[in-house]
């Protein structure tokens, strides 16, 4: 199978800006083979602690908001599954007990899983409820996948739950704010035997500065692909520790209207080669997850 990491400058705050923009990622992703797309860590806000918490009501999200529309849609189109990650509602259905959550669509644009961030990072307690449930774990295409969000990984035992659990892929939709941060997802998949797909933020946002430099890795902690400029997309085949697909790890291309093809599917199963020109392996860092 075909994954894909997609990274962009989320518009502060503004849902329908950024539900679009994933919108125009799925579709340009689906169109260059993939079947699977994740994004970064409150993709669909920004990574706006300051205005989120000046305003939850305005920025919470169920899995059935109306302004997720154009998300769900466009996995409908192009019949690929999404992971998008941003203030999720509390129990109630409301602000009460808001938190970030990652939710999952399927081919078919409906709700698939929903995963909690169970580890926050500093003034995200100030806002959100941490994740009480365990789960995150969801499989598609054969593929037994886990989720997780950016701080959950500087624990050991999410990781080691996930390999326990027999999942082939690590799913993290992440903020980091350097390199080296994102680099330490090398580390993660030869450490647990799967593939890793960060989805990292980027641009300065009241939480920090994201780094981006999206990217795939296989369970050999080889790097596969990653995302070298601000908007993008990383696609490899995994599950199968295959190479990364052409043209990958650079810029996408203009996103295009939700629900229009992006051109003919690449094959799944045909294993693309060496990384091409602009795309780096990843590295090790010995320092920590954060964010």
């Amino acid at each position: 199978m075909i994954a894909a990491a997609a990274q962009f400058p989320s518009a502060a705050l503004d849902i329908e800006a950024n539900a679009a923009r994933t919108a125009g990622l799925i579709t340009e992703a689906a169109g260059r083979g993939a079947e699977l797309v994740v994004l970064p860590e409150l993709g669909l806000t920004g990574y706006e602690l300051e205005a989120i918490a000046a305003a939850p009501e305005r920025c919470v999200l169920a899995p059935d908001d109306p302004r997720l529309a154009p998300v769900r849609d466009a996995c409908r189109a192009a019949g690929v599954a999404a992971v998008v990650n941003g203030p999720g509602c509390g129990p109630s259905g409301t602000a009460a007990g808001m938190t970030i959550a990652t939710f999952v669509y399927g081919p078919d644009g409906a709700p698939l899983t929903r995963y909690d961030k169970r580890h926050l990072y500093g003034p995200e307690n100030e806002m959100f409820a941490p994740g009480t449930r365990e789960g995150g774990r969801f499989t598609f295409r054969g593929l037994r996948c886990a989720l997780a969000t950016c701080y959950d990984n500087a624990f050991p035992e999410v990781a080691e739950r996930a390999a326990a659990d027999g999942c082939q892929l690590y799913l993290a939709s992440s903020f980091h704010d350097s390199v080296e941060r994102t680099d330490e997802y090398a580390a993660l998949a030869r450490d647990h035997g799967f593939d890793v797909l960060l989805a990292n933020g980027i641009g300065p946002r009241s939480g920090g500065v994201g780094c981006g430099y999206s990217g795939i890795w296989a369970a050999d902690g080889s790097g596969l692909a990653r995302v070298t400029g601000e908007t993008g997309l990383a696609l490899a085949e995994v599950g199968m520790s295959a190479g990364a697909l052409p043209g990958v790890g650079v810029p996408a291309g203009p996103l295009l209207d939700v629900g229009v093809s992006a051109g003919p599917l690449q094959d799944v199963g045909v294993s693309a080669g060496p990384l091409p020109e602009g795309s780096e392996p990843a590295g090790i860092s010995d320092g920590r997850f954060a964010g």
